[in-house]
């Protein structure tokens, strides 16, 4: 499906995260997924091209001096960014990510989405935490730029 085509005009545009919350499916239990307050965007383009960075506000200040492999980890794990392609289907959109912070994530991310006026919401469907092994379910919240 060509996006231009669709009519969802409304999200075209730059939007900033304004929260990335993680639900722990079995107990309810809700945290932030890079803290509070992320610094994050998402920008969704009429030639049907997407780009997604977010970054924890807790990231290790620079120190101007080479960055050991320790310090990179670090970074890598409070950060998610990448390149797409994307595509609506009724309340879903597609991400046909190209290129990606962690090369398992280029996939095809389907999630559903609303918009209310200026506010964004993205979610996705239950998940497995790679570093806890639970059932999750996150969303995003953002507002247009």
């Amino acid at each position: 499906m060509d996006t231009r085509d669709t009519g969802n005009a409304a999200l075209i545009g730059s939007w900033k995260m304004v929260s990335w919350t993680r639900e722990v499916v079995e107990t309810g239990a809700v945290s932030d997924v890079l803290g509070p307050a992320p610094i994050g965007y998402i920008a969704y383009h009429a030639d049907g091209r997407m780009m997604a960075t977010v970054f924890s506000r807790s990231r290790p200040a620079g120190t101007g001096a080479p960055l050991r492999t320790e310090q990179k980890a670090r970074l890598f794990d409070t950060m998610l960014a990448y390149v797409a392609a994307y595509t609506l289907e009724e309340d879903r959109v597609i991400h046909h990510v190209e290129a990606a912070w962690n090369p398992d994530w280029e996939i095809d991310l389907s999630r559903p989405f609303t918009l209310d006026g200026d506010r964004l919401f993205i979610s996705g469907a239950p998940n497995v935490d790679p570093l806890t092994g639970e059932d999750v379910l996150y969303r995003m919240e953002f507002t247009k730029v």
